[in-house]
This record gives C-alpha cells, sequence and structure tokens, in this order.
C-alpha cells in the first residue's frame, strides 16, 4: 500500500548536497555551523501492507512527524521516492496529488482543528464537501461515521459542546468519511487525558477490525505503539534504528538505544500465544483462545484449567496448544 526508499528531508541552503555525503553523518550542531543545513529525516526505507497498522515511534526531534507529512508532501522531501498504491507521490503533479489527499490518503492530527462554527455532521461531512458530494449523500455519510466512533445522535452539536476526546473522535470520523485507503495519524491522542487515550486506542484498535483501513500511526508513547502495532519502527536522529513487530522490538532489541526504550515492558505484553505453543495434540482441551492473544490475556484461563487449552487461527482453526509451563516461563521472564 506504501512503499519508500531512500527518503530523506534536508533543511537549508542547498539541502540536495547533504544527501548520502560524509557531512550527513555528523552531529547536528557541527553539521549546522559547517553548512547550515540541518538533517530531519535520512535514507528511510519503508513498506506498509495493506490494512496494516505500521507505528513509528521516537522522542522529539527524531523525525517521525516529518516523515508521516513527506508521505504526502505536506512537507517535500529533499530526495527519494514515495508510492502510494501505482502513484509516486514524489513525482506526482498537483492534480495528482491532489486526487491522493482527497480520495486515497487521511490524515489525523494532534490538534482536532474543527470548524467552531459547524456542527459535527458539517465538521465530519466538510472532505465530502470539498469533493463536490451532494449535500444528502455527504450528511447521510457523516451521521453513519458519527455512529461508527461512538457520537450517534449528536450530529447537531457544536465542537465547543464536547470534551477533548469527544473532539477527537469527530476529527477521526472526519478522517473515515472520505473511505480512505489510508490513515495517517500523528500523535493523535498525545493532549488527552489517560483514560480517554485508553478510549481512543480502543476505537482505532475497533475501527482496524470493522473496516480494515491500512494505518500509519505515529507517537513517543511506547505503551501505545505496542498496543496498536503490528509492526513498530523506532526512529532516532532521523533514521530507523529497528523496525519489528512488537514481539521482536522488546524481545531482540537491536542496540542498546532501543533495549533502554523496552526495558520496562514486562514480556507477558508484547509475546503473542502462538510464540509459545506446542504442537497439536489429541486433547481433550479445557478452552479455546486465538493465536494472536497476548499471553497476559491467558493467564487466568490457563492457570484455572485442569487442562491444556488449544490455540485457533484467525478462521477457528486449531494451529497449537498451550499449557501452564509455557506460560508461567513468559511470566517468569525465562527463555521460550
Amino acid at each position: 500500500m506504501i512503499s519508500v526508499r531512500g527518503l530523506w528531508k534536508v533543511y537549508g541552503p542547498r539541502a540536495e548536497r547533504i544527501v548520502g555525503s560524509p557531512e550527513a553523518d555528523l552531529p547536528r550542531g557541527e553539521l549546522e555551523a559547517a553548512t547550515g543545513c540541518v538533517v530531519a529525516m535520512r535514507d528511510i526505507d519503508l513498506d506498509v501492507a495493506p490494512g496494516e497498522v505500521f507505528v513509528v515511534m521516537g522522542l522529539s526531534g527524531s523525525g517521525k512527524s516529518t516523515l508521516v507529512r513527506c508521505l504526502t508532501r505536506l512537507i517535500e522531501p529533499t530526495s527519494g521516492t514515495v508510492m502510494i498504491g501505482d502513484i509516486d507521490v514524489t513525482k506526482a503533479d498537483d492534480d495528482q496529488l491532489l486526487e491522493v489527499r482527497r480520495h486515497k490518503v487521511s490524515m489525523v492530527f494532534q490538534h482536532f482543528g474543527l470548524l467552531p462554527h459547524r456542527t459535527l455532521v458539517d465538521n465530519v461531512a466538510f472532505g465530502l464537501e470539498i469533493r463536490g458530494t451532494d449535500k444528502a449523500q455527504r450528511r447521510e455519510k457523516a451521521g453513519h461515521v458519527l455512529e461508527l466512533v461512538g457520537l450517534k445522535g449528536m450530529g447537531g452539536y457544536k465542537p465547543h459542546q464536547l470534551s477533548g476526546g469527544q473532539q477527537q473522535r469527530v476529527g477521526l470520523a472526519r478522517a473515515l468519511a472520505t473511505d480512505p485507503d489510508i490513515l495517517l495519524f500523528d500523535e493523535p491522542f498525545s493532549a488527552l487525558d489517560p483514560l480517554i487515550r485508553r478510549e481512543m486506542q480502543d476505537e482505532v484498535i475497533r475501527l482496524r477490525s470493522e473496516v480494515r483501513t491500512t494505518m500509519v500511526f505515529i507517537t513517543h508513547d511506547l505503551s501505545e505503539a505496542l498496543r496498536l502495532g503490528d509492526r513498530i519502527a523506532i526512529m532516532r536522529d532521523g533514521r530507523f534504528v529497528q523496525v519489528g513487530t512488537p514481539a521482536e522490538v522488546v524481545l531482540e532489541p537491536a542496540d542498546h538505544y532501543v533495549r533502554n526504550f523496552v526495558r520496562d515492558v514486562p514480556r507477558s505484553h508484547v509475546v503473542p500465544v502462538e510464540a509459545i505453543m506446542d504442537q497439536l495434540g489429541e486433547g481433550p482441551y479445557g478452552a479455546d483462545v486465538r493465536a494472536d492473544a497476548k499471553v497476559r490475556d491467558v493467564v487466568g484461563l490457563v492457570a484455572t484449567s485442569e487442562l491444556p487449552v488449544r490455540v485457533v487461527d484467525g478462521s477457528g482453526a486449531a494451529v497449537g496448544s498451550i499449557d501452564r509451563v509455557g506460560v508461567l516461563a513468559v511470566i517468569a521472564n525465562e527463555d521460550l
């Protein structure tokens, strides 16, 4: 769905000369003093599959927001290519770029950007209005999407009548209303309090299972990344340090930087059941659990079952089994 190759963003005079040069590896202060340039993002390669939730995380200044904005050229990359489907975004003319932004990609920002004088229905329908969609059709679609994000019956409200979490739901609904192939999230929940943030994460997880939209999610919060991502990219100084599944990042950190990031994460929170399952025997079995469930979510079930527990895939087919020994090995932080 998204394919990125050799993507750079350099700010400053004659930025192109920095791409791939030895100077690009200088410390930020030295590079800026010598050339007047700052490297915000360097040599990024990235592939996101249809339906995947790809999370990019890192500290402030790591380049993650620059990356997501370069995907639709809200920021012009200095070098490299971005393919969205069969469209080369980096070479697209104005009409093609407009097509991408109106029909293929929607973005949810940290700041909601709702129009204060408009009702929720009209806020959500704004993208469809720009497209030229008939008023009745766009209002019907907006009402449906508001219901999808848990705001049924609130279409006549104005933004000032809502809580911060509800306003962010409106922002999410507005992005969904245009039926995009791809949703880009740039730290959308970082301004929310912890309880509302958790609710919004739940909302993304639920919507992902219902609409199967491809998502790129930017965050500086590790727990959020681990909870939402099929894969996670850790960024530092404008480059990817490690890309992998949540379990791979936590259990096999690429270097000391990543190890420090994940050192306080309990293994049971990221290890999927399929990673510890044994071969399927003849049974009997006490219960069924999904292969993609996290170990921590099945502890209670396995602990109280006198029999092994069968592991099933998304279609319900049996693929293996687990018992107390395997689960306790994870909880005790032993080698799998």
